[in-house]
């Protein structure tokens, strides 16, 4: 039975599209949001898991909502938390700022600190890198017959290059992964040690915080060429110092969002390929598709399930009043499954051109490291292309128990990958 048609015995008081227990057991509510898209494009969650606020499935309306950042803003949260009331960003202002957190005029101000590092052309300079991270990485599993393929792969290549840019230790590499899995995963049990899930979230933050506020002292007093010292010694454009606790909100999204989306991204993509083996062969036999086929990676996987905008005001959309001050909660993938935008969305072509995916965002808050981003999985893409003679599922893939970000933390594997000839 195909998506579009078992939509037909749903009905609006079955909607599961924000509990976090669905979603680690079975993975995003695509059924769900297809109703939703065709029935209810704007619909009122009153759900037991959250405080209400307005879904938005369709394609059109997330980005009309997104290209107006005064009518909908950030303030006062980002994301709708399920389960614990009261996470960063929902009911009460957070301990510390982020781009994420910002509205303009001052989102504008801090974004433009950092967005010269991350132009096509700066990232660009980064290949050779990123190309030795991702054969290092590949050439310590070539003596593997199975692996978890996160822990082992798709981690690492994403977390290399953003603690290289920052200039973080080899040695201190475990932690930042252990800090961003802790924040991103924070409701998810295998992360919390017998702590709630905002104990668990605040604990992460506050070593992460210590760490690179001792680095950024460091960074102060002895520069060096990498993004931590750019920070520590930033100013705004009206030539004031960055105060201290939004410099540590820069590294805190740059660690995050640096490494989890692109981790999760190779790990869908590689999930994809293995479901779809002939686009996989096509990859391998036309090296030429490694864009398109990143692009319909990034559109299939879209690793951000959602961010949240409150309206400023009362507004209408499809003819629903959202009132102001209520919350609106943007779906991505349920966007980059539109029917009216893409042409057989529930197919995985990566010959897709064109692909009006919004995965990375749209309007002012585009994500400051899509080129990054697009670059890495380009890169790891065409290595495995090239190097992968076949891949399996080896047990049971675990995804991340979250609404927030589409994680997969273990997917074991059997593959076979050759080494590089000299």
């Amino acid at each position: 039975m195909s998506i579009e048609t078992s939509t037909e015995s749903l009905s609006g008081g079955e909607l599961n599209i924000i509990g976090p227990e669905y979603y680690q057991q079975n993975g995003y509510p695509h059924r769900e949001w297809t109703f939703l898209r065709q029935h209810q494009p704007v619909y009122r969650y009153e759900g037991p898991c959250a405080e209400p606020f307005w879904a938005i499935t369709k394609h059109s309306d997330i980005v009309q909502i997104a290209k107006q950042p005064q009518l909908f803003t950030n303030r006062p949260r980002i994301v709708i938390f399920a389960d614990e009331r009261g996470g960063y960003g929902e009911q009460e202002d957070p301990p510390f700022r982020h781009l994420l957190t910002m509205d303009p005029p001052q989102h504008g101000e801090y974004r433009s600190i950092m967005s010269r590092r991350f132009t096509p052309r700066a990232v660009l300079e980064l290949k050779p890198k990123i190309e030795r991270i991702t054969r290092d990485v590949l050439d310590a599993v070539v003596d593997l017959h199975e692996c978890d393929f996160v822990l082992d792969i798709s981690a690492k290549i994403p977390l290399a290059v953003i603690a290289e840019l920052l200039g973080c230790p080899r040695e201190d590499w475990d932690r930042l992964f252990r800090w961003s899995n802790e924040i991103i995963g924070a409701g998810d049990p295998e992360f919390q040690q017998g702590a709630s899930q905002r104990e668990t979230a605040e604990r992460a933050r506050i070593e992460l915080f210590q760490y690179f506020a001792g680095l950024m002292v460091e960074r102060q007093k002895r520069p060096a060429n990498d993004i931590s010292s750019a920070i520590a010694n930033a100013r705004l454009p009206n030539g004031a110092a960055m105060p201290q606790m939004e410099m540590l909100g820069y590294y805190f999204l740059l660690v995050l969002a640096g490494n989890e989306t692109t981790r999760n991204a190779t790990s869908g993509g590689l999930q994809a390929f293995i479901e779809n083996p002939e686009q996989f062969a096509r990859l391998k036999n036309d090296p030429s598709l490694i864009k398109p086929a990143v692009e319909e990676i990034v559109r299939w996987v879209t690793p951000v399930i959602h961010f949240a905008r409150t309206a400023s005001a009362d507004t209408e959309i499809r003819g629903h009043t959202i009132r102001r001050g209520e919350s609106v909660c943007l779906f991505y993938p349920s966007a980059n499954r539109d029917e009216e935008v893409f042409e057989e969305p529930f197919k995985f072509d990566i010959g897709r051109v064109p692909n009006p995916h919004i995965a990375f965002g749209i309007g002012e808050h585009f994500c400051l490291g899509a080129n990054l981003a697009r670059l890495e999985l380009e890169i790891i893409f065409r290595e495995l292309a090239r190097r992968l003679e076949y891949a399996e599922p080896a047990g049971p893939l675990e995804r991340l128990r979250s609404s927030f970000v589409g994680g997969i933390k273990h997917m074991p594997i059997q593959f076979k990958i050759n080494a590089v000839k000299a």
